[in-house]
């Protein structure tokens, strides 16, 4: 099999349930199959990844390193999917609004909460649209927007306010020399070559002040998007900066580490409207993604 295939979905979906579950038998339950299909269907994905996903432990089974990554994943791959199924049955006759992101804010936090946005707010239709650089003062094409960014605003535009930026550096604990990078000061951290994006290059200055200490002289590798500059952080290519609420899930998960702290910007997460139109949906979101983000 190419790295690139994707491995039988049954397959997956029979492991997935037996290490939530943890119990081949509970998974055979729940899907409504015998104890031996969820067990061929496992090995059969053991067979299309190369690798064991669980052992023996006892008289149960324990997941192993490369169980657990597929666990996650596969847990978040359907729970998205249940979430864009139930949003689709609930669609009705109702427009989508059209919600504009920065591709970053999509990917790493807007789209892993979708699920509870869909619970909280199961009337909402939402077309999300990834959008680079600064809006148009129009927001042509837009019903919303949500970015992160600072005054002054188009004068054509009303801005909720959501919460303060933080930003921080991180790295994960996969990265060469995790152990003495994570033990440096502010100081000598900035001394360090570090990844760096140029959508943002006012991040590193600006932890940098908020330290009283030089800004870095010498930086790493630099990435055209935030996006890119977080996916190399989690691989272990050094250490970056990132808006706390970007990392948050990765900080959790342990994918990646902050062993300094995250300091307030000038700049807020927003969502911006057009000034002229009302739109109670609009601002239920408003209100959900500000408790999201306190």
């Amino acid at each position: 099999m190419a790295d690139t295939d994707l491995p039988p979905l049954n397959a997956i979906r029979a492991f997935e349930a037996a290490a939530r579950l943890g119990s081949v038998s509970r998974a055979a339950e729940a899907l409504h199959v015998t104890h031996g299909a969820i067990s061929r269907q496992v090995r059969l994905l053991e067979d299309a990844l190369a690798t064991p996903l669980f052992v023996r432990a006892g008289r149960g089974l324990r997941l192993t390193p490369a169980g657990e990554r597929m666990r996650d994943a596969a847990g978040d791959a359907f729970a998205r999917l249940q979430g864009a199924a139930a949003t689709i049955r609930r669609a009705g006759a109702a427009p989508a609004r059209v919600l504009g992101c920065p591709g970053s804010l999509l990917a790493r936090w807007m789209i892993p909460r979708l699920p509870r946005l869909t619970g909280a707010l199961p009337d909402l239709r939402l077309h999300l649209s990834p959008h680079e650089g600064a809006f148009p003062a129009s927001l042509d094409g837009f019903d919303a927007a949500l970015l992160i960014g600072q005054a002054p605003w188009p004068a054509s535009w009303r801005v909720r306010m959501l919460a303060p930026e933080r930003i921080g550096p991180v790295l994960s604990p996969r990265t060469a020399d995790a152990t003495r990078l994570a033990g440096l000061s502010p100081e000598a951290l900035l001394r360090e070559p570090l990844l760096h994006t140029g959508s943002r290059p006012q991040a590193w200055p600006a932890w940098a002040t908020a330290h009283a200490a030089a800004p870095p002289q010498v930086l790493g590798t630099g990435f055209d998007h935030l996006y890119f500059l977080l996916e190399a952080a989690v691989a272990g290519l050094g250490v970056a900066i990132a808006p706390q609420e970007l990392v948050v899930d990765d900080l959790a998960a342990g994918r990646l580490l902050a062993p300094w702290d995250f300091v307030e910007t000038d700049a807020h997460w927003v969502l911006a409207t057009p000034r002229d139109r009302a739109d109670a949906g609009i601002d239920a979101l408003a209100d959900w993604l500000a408790r999201e983000l306190a």
